[in-house]
């Protein structure tokens, strides 16, 4: 069965759960997409049974450091694996150029040469470009540019096995350019930085990110079946998944997800 496997939830600043990054899976292979900002990434992994000879494929969506400075746990991870004799072929690490370099530079200043003789055999950067498209654990998975006013960042959207259609827009609002990306799927991933309700405690607009409120309509207009939501603020992290569900349905009639860190969604 493909799953969905949440690491983590949360947006940059959040100390209640862990920042936003997941898998995709099918029973054995799990394409990881970013890795959030500390090694929570491998404690999370291991929570949710995942070994890491059984991650071979990992997507940088951008160079902030609540998606990108995981990396260097699961580089290190996997060259200890490795050293170990534990890990068979390669790592491969799909992100634009300039997050390439950046984490070659990360790497070089904080882990040791035992560890990073494997960057560029054993693990292998492959760059990505708007509209590419690589086949990832038998999925062709198209890249896209998301149109970020901020830095290079890039979304994806694939077809699972089972024909279900998985598009993940970046962690900032939705632009209508992409919407031959979004339209009709099965599962939208958009980032819901706080309630609608809440825009003014929250300020989202201000920091460049989207509500409940605006996830859910995108997800209505684009005539998606489900959305789920993540990259939130952690304040109401007891009561969010009720909130957030509460708040969507007003404007959307398809299926809410809300997860918490290490919910696995069944696709």
């Amino acid at each position: 069965m493909e799953t969905l496997n949440m690491l983590g939830t949360g947006s940059a600043m959040v100390t209640k759960c862990y920042n936003t990054c997941f898998t995709l899976s099918d029973g054995k292979e799990h394409f990881l997409v970013d890795t959030g900002g500390g090694n929570t990434v491998l404690v999370n992994l291991e929570k949710l049974e995942i070994d890491i000879n059984q991650v071979h494929n990992v997507f940088i969506t951008h160079s902030h450091n609540d998606h990108m400075t995981g990396i260097v746990w699961i580089i290190r991870a996997v060259s200890q694996a490795i050293l170990d004799g534990r890990y068979e072929g390669r790592l491969w690490i799909h992100c634009y150029r300039d997050n390439i370099d950046a984490i070659n530079i990360i790497a070089g200043l904080l882990l040791e040469k035992k560890f990073t003789q494997y960057i560029g055999n054993r693990i292998i950067f492959r760059e990505i470009c708007d509209r590419c498209k690589l086949p990832i654990m038998g999925w062709d998975v198209e890249f896209f540019d998301i149109k970020s006013t901020k830095l290079m960042q890039f979304g994806f959207s694939l077809t699972l096995g089972n024909g279900k259609k998985v598009t993940f827009l970046g962690d900032e609002p939705y632009k209508e350019e992409l919407s031959e990306f979004a339209e009709n799927a099965d599962y939208l991933l958009h980032e819901a930085f706080c309630l609608y309700s809440e825009k003014d405690i929250f300020e989202p607009y201000e920091k460049n990110h989207a509500t409940v409120r605006e996830a859910c309509e995108n997800a209505a207009r684009l005539k998606a079946k489900a959305v789920v939501m993540f990259h939130t603020e952690d304040k109401n992290i007891e009561r969010r998944k009720e909130l957030y569900t509460a708040e969507g349905r007003e404007f959307f009639d398809g299926e809410i997800f809300v997860p918490d860190d290490l919910d696995v969604i069944n696709l």
